[in-house]
């Protein structure tokens, strides 16, 4: 038997099958292992006489010691006891405790990831800018979010593509069109009358863009030799080819990566969002009125019915969502998460909605998704609004170059996607334990330090664990250091089951605050050579985690600083 709480948890459910096997699956669900908040409690507690005795009415004690005599051998159990109302706490061997440091040497990148494939096809969509300018911090953040998800759902076995959804179609397409335009008349002032573009200057109008990367565009439009400032089509395809690539660039630096684009307007060349009214129209969950088509949200929650096509002919916003996601569902991904701002609130029962109509066997809570937070960008105490080249918002580049990718991605991580949050450039920079990032890496800079010393790298430990007396390590760090190891496991799975990377952030720093007690507490290069044997494996079991859970996040471990 392993020593991971889901096999403890099944080891005591099949006790509770012996004592009462006509147990609900609702009280079932209920029982669960987990940490004592005090050491001397033992190494996990399970309340399933608690739960039991719920269910049956009966003194949980008496259960707690029923479901004790139903309980089969086990050699990692170094003995059991019922305390307070009726919690069954459980105390490892030695040995036991231990065996983590072997797993998770002998398991090396792949400590912590489960051990068979769900084979769930699941499709994670983030970031998604509209092709209109940088990256915001916005941006930033549901890159870091998705990339991190994805990352975990993929420990866990989910079979897991990453999508970027590119709203290339729609009115603020044109919008950036026509500011393009008008920065290239301005540059390029012959040919052109200037009431064409809506304004009376000829300038930019207010709702177009008017960041310093928009006369960048302009003059590159310009350079190329069939260059017309007033053939719009070819200046859209121009801008967002620009900015797509721009983009890419930007994430590539967040290395951040997707395995699919999907463009909008392809709905509408393939014919797909024409497709998708025609089908709703032949559902019977349409109406007309006012000249404009709408469809029958109410029926499915949503406080008002929604115009899908407007009068003047063109279709809302969630029309071609809804096709989008329909393509989703007939590629085979029956997963679907989407990762948005919370501005996108009010799609998501319109988006569904649509889904529910179409009666294509797609379910309910489909697509699933995590609406995020802005973020607030502080230096030196005071708020930082603009960037220099976008003009009226701080880019995902502007804090990369300030304080690099890992810092980024670690700040923007550290809180539940739907948290305010509040990004302390200073903070980021500090080479100090206030600052989180630094904090963790440097204990996996100090690991590395400790195995240079003592002229040793995992390869090495690993081919002599067999022959390390692990249960050697019980001074008072060591064990806390065993059990935060023992638990990276559980706190993965976690993690992918609520889709949130930040207790990963969380689980790091605890073991990094865990491993720096240890390092000043502790010496490692010492005269009993089992002792020193046993807390390198130790220390180089805590670096293997470190690295493991930084790689969940996208953030590099690395070995000096």
């Amino acid at each position: 038997m392993q020593n991971t709480r889901a096999d403890f948890r099944q080891w005591f459910l099949d006790a509770v099958g012996e004592v009462a096997p006509e147990m609900a699956e609702d009280f079932v669900r209920q029982i669960v292992v987990e940490r004592p908040r005090q050491a001397a409690h033992g190494d996990y507690a399970c309340n399933a006489a608690m739960v039991l005795a719920r269910a049956l009415k009966k003194n949980p004690r008496e259960l707690a010691q029923q479901i004790l005599g139903a309980l089969t051998t086990n050699e990692s159990v170094a003995r059991l006891e019922i305390a307070g109302a009726g919690f069954i706490n459980l105390y490892l061997t030695p040995k036991a405790r231990g065996s983590v440091v072997t797993a998770a040497l002998r398991e090396g990148e792949r400590f912590g990831w489960a051990k068979a494939s769900c084979a769930i096809h699941t499709i994670v969509e983030f970031v998604s800018a509209n092709p209109t300018g940088p990256l915001h911090v916005g941006h930033g953040r549901q890159a870091a979010l998705g990339d991190a998800i994805s990352r975990l759902l993929i420990a866990q076995g989910y079979d897991v593509t990453r999508e970027f959804y590119y709203n290339d179609a729609g009115q603020q397409i044109h919008n950036l069109a026509i500011s393009v335009q008008a920065r290239a008349r301005e540059i390029k002032p012959s040919g052109w009358d200037s009431s064409e573009i809506g304004t009376p200057s000829g300038g930019i109008p207010e709702n177009g863009y008017h960041g310093a990367y928009i006369g960048e565009i302009a003059r590159d439009y310009l350079a190329r030799p069939e260059a017309d400032v007033n053939d719009l089509d070819a200046i859209r395809r121009f801008a967002v080819t620009a900015l797509r690539r721009e983009q890419d660039i930007d994430l590539q630096a967040f290395m951040v990566h997707f395995d699919h684009y999907y463009l909008e307007s392809s709905l509408y060349a393939d014919g797909r969002v024409e497709k998708t009214v025609q089908k709703l129209v032949a559902s019977g969950r349409t109406f007309e009125q006012d000249g404009a088509l709408w469809l029958r949200t109410t029926d499915y929650g949503d406080d008002k019915d929604r115009v899908m096509r407007k009068a003047d002919g063109n279709y809302t916003y969630f029309v071609p969502d809804v096709a989008y996601h329909v393509t989703k569902w007939e590629r085979g991904f029956v997963r679907a998460i989407n990762i948005q701002g919370s501005d996108h609130h009010g799609t998501i029962t319109r988006v569904r909605a649509g889904l529910q109509a179409l009666d294509i066997g797609i379910p309910e809570n489909y697509p699933e998704y995590i609406l995020h937070k802005m973020v607030t960008v502080m230096r030196g105490g005071q708020e930082v609004k603009i960037s220099k080249r976008a003009g009226s918002y701080v880019t995902v580049r502007d804090l990369i170059d300030e304080v690099g990718c890992d810092a980024v991605r670690f700040f923007l991580l550290m809180r539940k996607a739907d948290s305010e949050f509040v990004f302390d450039i200073d903070l980021a920079l500090a080479q100090a334990e206030e600052n989180p990032v630094y904090y963790v890496q440097y204990a996996h800079a100090r690991v590395c330090s400790v195995l240079r010393q003592a002229q040793v790298n995992n390869q090495m430990i690993v081919c002599g664990i067999d022959n390390v007396d692990l249960t050697l390590l019980t001074r008072p760090h060591e064990e806390t250091l065993l059990r935060r190891l023992a638990d990276f496991p559980f706190e993965v799975t976690s993690a992918a089951k609520e889709l949130a990377p930040h207790q990963m952030i969380t689980y790091l720093r605890d073991l990094a605050g865990d491993f720096h007690g240890y390092y000043s507490a502790e010496r490692f290069l010492i005269d009993d050579q089992a002792l020193q044997q046993a807390r390198l494996a130790l220390v180089a079991a805590v670096g293997q985690t470190l690295r493991n859970a930084l790689a969940l996040l996208g953030i590099t471990a690395p070995e000096r600083m």
